[in-house]
């Protein structure tokens, strides 16, 4: 009897263990983004995906540092299928081994080259440029002309009144790498970058918020006028009636390109190319834009001037996109931290 309990609970186990696997083989698992990019996804994506394939998607919301956590906790075993990370984290991702190789198809050709990240391993699904989004009304009132350049940031008219994020932030890294550029260096000379921030710009600095709530509330409040911010949430805050405009500096607007990779070291699915193809696909990228603000990768995504406002929509925007070195910052990231905290944010 006792022989016979012991084999019963082997089989049961055995049985369940099966059952579970046969779970996870129905399941697409997504790890991305909350808020209006999961809703579009929600609404659009897992339903046309789930009727293809067969199988229903888990998503499982968080920023891109929470996703790149994830990755790096189940290495080796992972049980996210489909990672969707911002292309900052995805560069460590990437060079994490956490990102298998992506063949887009013939879909490859609608996409926008800036989008086509170098790694062969990710790509971007949505962008959005940083800028500089300042109060309208309040400028005009004061007879000031609207920012065109990172330069303008050191305009003592503006103390006490411009806010930036962090260096923790990818708003505040892209604009250290960028000041730096136009004062002469890059992401392997950052120099000009830190003694132009330490000098001439923290002293303008109201407050370097990484919050978007906090960021929203300064700007409504009127505290703040102007600031370092990303398109789409310049366009969420003007869509709420506030007089809030967005401009690309001269020098260009950086680039963020939100990110989508099959993940390596799991299950490997083969559907997890289907899901990152439907994303790209025309019709879904109109309605991931709609909804998140995002700006649509595929050349054929055709919007309404409605929902273009306030991103950058089509090949002439697109242009005054640029690039940054990823891989050289996620290298030197912590040094910068360390030292923006000991000298611009003493």
């Amino acid at each position: 009897m006792r022989h016979f309990g012991k084999t019963l609970s082997a089989s049961l186990a055995l049985v369940t263990m099966a059952g579970a696997a046969l779970a996870q083989d129905d399941v697409l698992y997504v790890a991305g983004p909350g808020g209006s990019i999961e809703q579009a996804l929600r609404d659009t994506v897992f339903p046309a995906f789930t009727e293809e394939t067969g199988l229903r998607v888990e998503y499982v919301a968080g920023n891109s540092t929470d996703t790149l956590a994830k990755l790096q906790a189940q290495a080796g075993n992972q049980q996210i299928d489909v990672a969707m990370i911002d292309d900052g984290p995805m560069a460590q991702a990437v060079a994490l081994g956490f990102c298998r190789d992506l063949d887009l198809g013939d879909i490859k050709d609608d996409i926008y080259d800036i989008a086509l990240f170098p790694d062969g391993k990710s790509v971007a699904y949505g962008l959005l440029g940083s800028g500089i989004v300042y109060n309208e009304e309040y400028f005009a009132d004061q007879g000031w002309d609207a920012p065109t350049s990172l330069e303008d940031l050191t305009d003592e008219k503006y103390a006490g009144k411009l806010v930036i994020p962090p260096l923790n932030n990818t708003y505040g890294v892209l604009t250290l790498v960028q000041v730096a550029k136009m004062r002469g260096g890059s992401e392997t000379d950052i120099e000009p970058g830190f003694a132009t921030f330490t000098d001439e710009i923290a002293p303008n600095v109201l407050a370097f918020e990484p919050s978007p709530g906090k960021m929203t509330e300064l700007l409504q409040s009127g505290q703040a006028v102007v600031a370092i911010w990303g398109s789409s949430r310049a366009k969420a805050l003007a869509d709420t009636g506030f007089p809030a405009a967005f401009v690309y500096p001269k020098e260009g607007g950086a680039v963020i390109g939100t990110g989508i990779c099959p993940v390596a070291g799991g299950a490997e699915k083969p559907e997890a190319l289907t899901f990152i193809d439907r994303i790209l696909e025309p019709e879904m990228q109109v309605a991931i834009a709609k909804t998140s603000g995002l700006a649509p990768v595929n050349r054929k995504a055709e919007l309404a001037p409605e929902f273009q406002v306030g991103m950058p929509y089509g090949e002439e925007q697109i242009n005054q996109l640029v690039t940054v070195d990823w891989p050289t910052i996620n290298e030197k990231r912590a040094e910068w931290n360390a030292r923006w905290t000991r000298e611009v944010e003493r």
